[in-house]
């Protein structure tokens, strides 16, 4: 960690940001021997919470690209099948090997994101570079002695001024705020999401007893009221945390669960009691705690919460990823087309400033991920351009196409997550009075029938793997 005193008054590139898609970013700028940036973060230390957990192949390949891949695999538990229940059978059972002719990571890659981050901050580290920290961005404005420069002042009152801003900080972005861009829910249905027994959920990282800790297989349960999943975390999480003073003996679990609207509000910091609660109603018997009910006869208790959180699921998308502070974009123009009014400092957003959507899948972490190396190379690209080309011609047009492709791979995304929650969390009532059927129960037959089909199989785990929409 560096302290904002050895902080330099100026840097060509600003990452604000030090979560997954500001460190690959970074890395993807160094991977092309790029150096001349800062990052800067906010909070006092990274690492915080496990949060995201999977890593998809798309998301691997990517950063294979950037020589990242390797280390973040080998600390990882790689899944290759998911399973879907109701509460006391088996409805899905999905095999990712048909991604095994289209490569090399045919796996979703079981990881928690602080351990993600961890290895990314060591990857950092070793090119000799560090983040400033805290650093809190307070306001962007225009250079007043150039224009296409931006200062940016933190809390502090240190200022730094760069020609290109990279907003990777978060959901409640500042830099997005700063620069006066949209960040609203896309509505793809005509009514904009629909009411679901996952509008609200928790998730935890847990320690069962009681428990078989070999079976680790990746489970989630569907019922009237709810979605549960339980996802067993691996063993380097454990190790991570003992790093960090945190000893915690046993296997790790990620749970997850919707809690119906008629439960009222969750607690801010989910306890164990009320854990057990909705393992108990929403889980599979096998974890029930109550030996009357667990068909092993035997009941599985949670032994110790290590975190738990709370969320609303919704989904929102920047207006644009790319801008000029105060300036022109010249939307219009074209290679060698004049530009000579163009004006404004570059912002670019990528991962949760840029797009926020459901959990469902696993898919977000995954996008930011992508944005960053992208962007990487994309952003060598237009400063190459820029210093090699007169004022007269627009490099700007390789910087829209990057943020217009991966808007429209965030739309994407966000359209598959709100479909596949929509199924998860199918609330349990009558079709209607034609059909006097529930929901739910047609739901769980179409899956049980439908997934039968090996083809079906195979466009689930290409849809998951995010290979089609890299």
């Amino acid at each position: 960690m560096a302290d904002m005193i050895s902080m330099p008054n100026s840097t060509n590139v600003l990452i604000v940001g030090a979560g997954p898609s500001g460190l690959v970013a970074a890395l993807s700028l160094l991977h092309h021997g790029y150096k001349d940036f800062v990052v800067v973060d906010a909070v006092e230390q990274g690492e915080n919470t496990s949060r995201a957990l999977v890593v998809h192949a798309a998301t691997l390949e990517a950063l294979d690209s950037i020589d990242c891949g390797e280390e973040i695999v080998a600390k990882g538990s790689k899944v290759r099948t998911f399973n879907i229940s109701n509460r006391f059978s088996k409805l899905v059972c999905t095999n990712l090997s048909s991604l095994d002719k289209h490569t090399r990571r045919p796996y979703a890659l079981m990881i928690p994101q602080n351990l993600t981050e961890y290895i990314l901050g060591e990857k950092f580290k070793g090119y000799g570079v560090t983040v400033h920290r805290p650093c809190k961005v307070a306001s962007l404005k225009m250079n007043e002695n150039d224009d296409n420069l931006t200062d940016v002042t933190f809390e502090n009152g240190k200022t730094i001024t760069a020609k290109y801003v990279i907003g990777a900080d978060g959901a409640h972005s500042v830099v997005r705020r700063m620069a006066g861009i949209g960040f609203t829910d896309p509505k793809t249905g005509e009514k904009g999401d629909r009411i679901t027994n996952l509008n609200q959920m928790v998730l935890a990282d847990i320690v069962y007893e009681g428990k078989d800790d070999n079976d680790l297989e990746f489970s989630s349960t569907m019922s009237p009221e709810s979605f549960f999943l339980s996802i067993a975390m691996p063993n380097s999480f454990n190790d991570l945390l003992a790093k960090n003073g945190q000893e915690v003996e046993g296997q790790i679990y990620r749970i997850g669960a919707g809690v119906p609207l008629a439960d009222g509000e969750i607690p801010h910091s989910p306890s164990k009691e009320y854990l057990q609660n909705l393992v108990d109603r929403f889980g599979p018997t096998t974890l029930s705690s109550d030996a009357s009910v667990n068909p092993n006869s035997t009941p599985v208790r949670i032994k110790e919460v290590i975190w738990s959180t709370r969320f609303r699921t919704h989904s929102a998308i920047a207006d644009k990823c790319f801008t000029r502070l105060g300036g022109d974009e010249l939307q219009s123009a074209t290679v060698g087309a004049d530009n000579s009014t163009k004006h404004g400092g570059i912002i670019l957003l990528i991962g949760d400033a840029a797009h926020i959507h459901s959990p469902a899948g696993g898919q977000g972490m995954n996008l930011g991920i992508r944005d960053a190396v992208f962007l990487g190379e994309v952003l060598i690209k237009h400063i190459n351009a820029s210093a090699s080309q007169p004022s007269s011609v627009d490099a700007d047009y390789m910087l829209r196409e990057f943020a217009e492709e991966r808007h429209k791979r965030a739309l994407e995304v966000i359209a598959f997550t709100k479909n596949l929650l929509s199924v998860l969390g199918t609330p349990d009532k009558k079709i209607s009075w034609l059909f006097p059927i529930s929901a739910t129960t047609v739901r769980d037959w179409v899956m049980w029938v439908g997934f039968k089909f090996s083809f079906m199989q195979a466009k689930m785990a290409w849809e998951m793997s995010g290979l089609g929409r890299r």
